[in-house]
């Protein structure tokens, strides 16, 4: 079939910046709903172009993701940079957080390229994407070893990519904060993360085989250990039914007496991390002199999760868009009231700061924890996710 031709008027009016604007659009949805959830022609829609015109720009929709995610990397990298007028170390530091502050801001919605969808990439192309994203982490090392030379090489990386993580949190919310006070609140989280003492490096995971872990646990159980493995690894959309089952070695004529499809596997997951973190918070407050008290044994009980089923939360955090239509109110109202618990324990201890920003911090504090639990090798050990939290909630 001929590629579709446009007359000299068409080229005229055509916006030189077309690509981005293809580009930005796309990773909107992306982020939204999911790589695999979303089509050519819902991207041109939203650009206002027809289907075919995208293919002007890219080959695939596969192309347009390692574009976003390019554009996004350059952008930090760029906001990494600090001012010219700053002229001690701290000052250089301070004004790359602010620069950082205003670009996760103003691209709140495209975080989550790094945080999940770039797994769709090819390996290449992925590892591509990480190495231009260490461009922004590594200038933001160098200024804080700088301003902060007690701290070795190592635990400066982790303590840059805690900032980092708590900046991409904006993109797990939509907190009713005006933009320039958001800005402040995240640029100060930044900063305290940024400033906590060495953390202690982390000790290898003495973790089993699977395969042995699962031997003596039932057919269904193998099913939802491997599907959590698999949906983490690579993303629902990506894995098949049939995989999740060889996997777990069982064959496809007793696959579906477990699960009637991947759909109802994946609300089995997600009713599962509802009931644990529920009952962490249960666990809490049952007992708890206070709201400080409750605190203090929520913390713990929570990163622990964290760490221990890092792949269960990233699961419970990323998939909820593919979830049945008839489970997926009643698990993201699961996930609200788990939040907004911790909210009002962490609220009731910060005086009159506004509700936005506590729910900022909290937002802020899981995503650090979240982040750092799944990172392969370990970054740090739960000791150091529970010092993370309590300088994002408490002090």
């Amino acid at each position: 079939m001929a590629a579709p031709t446009s007359s000299p008027a068409d080229r005229a009016r055509r916006p030189k910046n077309r690509k981005a604007q293809i580009a930005l659009a796309a990773a909107e949805l992306f982020c939204r709903r999911g790589y695999h959830s979303v089509g050519v022609d819902e991207i041109a829609d939203a650009v206002g172009i027809t289907g075919p015109a995208i293919y002007r720009h890219f080959r695939t929709k596969q192309a347009i993701l390692a574009h976003a995610v390019g554009e996004l990397s350059e952008g930090l990298a760029t906001a990494a940079v600090p001012a010219e007028g700053a002229e001690s170390a701290a000052e250089r530091l301070d004004s790359a957080l602010r620069n950082l502050a205003a670009f996760a801001v103003e691209r709140r919605t495209l975080t989550r390229l790094y945080q999940w969808e770039d797994r769709h990439l090819p390996e290449d192309e992925r590892r591509a994407a990480t190495a231009r994203t260490r461009v922004a982490v590594r200038s933001v090392r160098s200024l804080l070893l700088a301003a902060r030379p007690d701290l070795d090489r190592a635990p400066a990386t982790l303590l840059t990519l805690a900032a980092f993580s708590v900046l991409g949190s904006l993109s797990t919310h939509r907190v009713g904060l005006a933009k320039g006070r958001t800005e402040v609140v995240v640029r100060e989280l930044a900063a305290n993360v940024l400033a906590l003492p060495e953390p202690p490096p982390p000790r290898p995971r003495a973790d089993r085989p699977r395969e042995e872990m699962l031997r003596l646990v039932s057919r269904r159980e193998r099913l939802l250990v491997e599907a959590v493995h698999l949906f983490h690894q690579r993303g629902f959309q990506a894995v098949s039914m049939e995989e999740i089952g060889t996997k777990a070695g069982i064959n496809a004529s007793s696959l579906y007496r477990h699960f009637a499809g991947k759909g109802d596997l994946l609300a089995a997951i997600y009713h599962r991390a509802t009931e644990r973190l529920s009952h962490a918070a249960t666990t809490a407050l049952t007992g708890a002199r206070d709201s400080g008290e409750a605190l203090d044994r929520l913390i713990p009980t929570y990163v622990r999760i964290a760490f221990d089923q890092a792949g269960l939360v990233s699961v419970y955090l990323s998939e909820n868009h593919n979830l049945p239509e008839g489970d997926r109110e009643t698990l993201r109202a699961a996930q609200r009231r788990h939040v907004d618990e911790w909210v009002r324990l962490v609220g009731s201890s910060r005086g009159d700061e506004p509700a936005a920003e506590t729910r900022l911090r909290v937002y802020a504090a899981l995503n650090v924890v979240t982040d750092l639990a799944r990172a392969e090798p370990p970054l740090t050990e739960p000791s150091f996710g529970e010092t993370l939290v309590r300088s994002l909630l408490i002090s």
